[in-house]
């Protein structure tokens, strides 16, 4: 990740402008991909209706694994996901980038 002095407060900025000075090209594309998936697992389940802890029953991953995934305080593994995914009927796909449904 590049260095970056803050000279201002980001406050009144946009998240775009203001991601757009902190990370590089790459570190954001990664950063919005990991959203876009983590933010797909987290609506599957409360589609599903179901708790972090009923989905660690089904999908063999502990529930503090599940919620540090889910606020984005870790980088889960691919194994990880796809046992989470799994269980919540989905799975990951790989398309290329301008194939794939922006996030909103």
């Amino acid at each position: 990740m590049k260095k970056n002095t803050v000279e201002f407060s980001p406050a009144g900025e946009s998240w775009a402008s203001f991601k757009g000075r902190l990370f590089t090209t790459e570190e954001r594309r990664e950063l919005d991909l990991r959203v876009e998936i983590i933010s797909e697992m987290i609506k599957a389940r409360e589609d599903r209706g179901i708790s972090q802890r009923e989905l660690e029953t089904t999908s063999g991953v502990a529930q503090p694994v599940i919620s540090r995934a889910e606020r984005g305080t870790t980088d889960p593994r691919v194994s990880t996901l796809l046992k989470l995914l799994a269980s919540l009927g989905k799975t990951l796909k790989v398309v290329p980038l301008e194939e794939r449904n922006p996030p909103s």
